[in-house]
């Protein structure tokens, strides 16, 4: 199988910026500041700082109040519709599908709501409404009245990564014309409190693969891709902006929240990214890889790059957005697509100091790039492993 399906549209929005271009700014300008949490409470003595968005999202379908993970999937979805220039009569009169990829999403948003329950009270009905409706995949394709397949993935951290790979299976078995794919995740007190516990959360700002990283910090994000059959991106006389060219996943099956420490299901998952491709590793410009900023991520990440692209740079952006969860894949995606077209790539953020544990660094300033083709991979906890293979012709 070899797949060349064309992407038509990005949209994003995180910490970095409202949209793709306003980000993509941000991130070459070598700038962050992550804050403590301001929608949310905790009792740490510790504040651990996040990415939040300082925005508010707020959709209402009727009177009840729709999530903010599927409020920030549908307004990804909006810019990359409107960048794939698609119109709803358009759009209406296709087989549209929506595959978005997505962590916790809305479900841990009702403690009051179990509190009140807890006690004996009867809590107000309407934060178990909007978690019906506000299924982020369910939620875009009923806004704009579509026909085709719905899914909502969700696979921990390589939710997003894996939604547009779904999608370009839709694509390529002529289930759909057109593919709305991504992810999207909001930051919640469950969600802070959980990594908190696990350890795995720096309380200063995270430096993924440098010698001094102590873990991640948190983020939120929605990003989507408009993936679409070459017949109809050709009868609309829409030129591409990049292409999908494969999709590769594994699973290690060895930890509930720690890779494989030979590497050995990411290495699957990569290979048959590029064998689908039909390209080696010597045609792949750089990676952007997942690139946490935990101990254990890192390591084996850079172990499996050392072996397989020894000399390609690389990068992590999650020093700018934070671990952006079920969105990570997709904005990595997003992103990748933006530095082919730029033909550059940002510092790796956080990256000053080189660990002597590993044989290789990502980049550490801003860095121009050769070819066309770049892998975008994530890692997930339960062991997930995919890549993605992109081209900008």
């Amino acid at each position: 199988m070899n797949l060349r399906i064309p992407i038509t549209g990005i949209g994003s929005i995180c910490s970095c910026g409202d949209n793709t271009w306003e980000s993509i700014s941000y991130l070459f300008s070598e700038k962050r500041n992550p804050m403590p949490p301001t929608r949310f409470k905790t009792n740490h003595k510790i504040a651990y700082p996040v990415f939040e968005i300082n925005k508010d999202f707020s959709e209402f379908d009727g009177k009840i109040k729709i999530s903010r993970t599927a409020s920030l999937a549908l307004n990804a979805a909006r810019l990359a519709i409107n960048n794939a220039n698609l119109d709803c009569k358009l759009l209406k009169s296709l087989r549209v599908g929506v595959c978005i990829g997505t962590t916790v999403g809305v479900t841990m948003n009702n403690e009051e709501f179990y509190r009140e329950y807890k006690i004996g009270s009867l809590p107000c009905i309407n934060p178990i409404k909007s978690f019906l409706r506000s299924n982020p995949a369910d939620y875009i394709s009923h806004v704009y009245n579509l026909s085709g397949p719905v899914q909502t993935v969700v696979n921990a951290c390589s939710s997003g990564t894996d939604a547009i790979g779904i999608a370009a299976s839709w694509i390529n078995s002529d289930i759909c014309d057109i593919v709305i794919a991504g992810g999207a995740d909001e930051l919640c007190r469950v969600t802070y409190n959980g990594f908190i516990s696990l350890l795995i959360t720096d309380d200063s700002p995270s430096r993924p693969f440098d010698a001094t990283r102590r873990g991640l910090n948190l983020g939120e994000a929605g990003a989507v891709l408009i993936l679409e059959s070459e017949k109809i991106a050709n009868l609309r006389k829409q030129t591409p902006i990049a292409y999908f060219l494969g999709y590769g996943t594994s699973c290690d099956a060895y930890h509930l929240t720690a890779p494989k420490p030979d590497g050995s299901g990411l290495k699957q998952a990569i290979y048959r990214a590029l064998k689908i491709s039909n390209k080696n590793s010597s045609d792949i410009a750089f990676i952007h890889a997942h690139g946490t900023g935990t101990i254990d991520n890192d390591k084996v990440e850079s172990q499996v790059l050392e072996e397989i692209f020894p000399d390609v740079p690389f990068l992590s952006t999650k020093g700018f957005t934070g671990h952006t969860l079920g969105a990570a894949g997709a904005i990595s995606a997003v992103f990748t697509i933006a530095f082919l077209s730029l033909k550059k790539i940002p510092a790796s953020i956080g990256f000053k100091t080189k660990d002597d544990n590993l044989k290789i660094s990502p980049v550490a300033k801003e860095t121009n790039i050769l070819g066309t083709v770049a892998i975008s991979q994530s890692l997930a906890f339960g062991g997930t492993n995919s890549a993605i293979v992109m081209e900008k012709v």
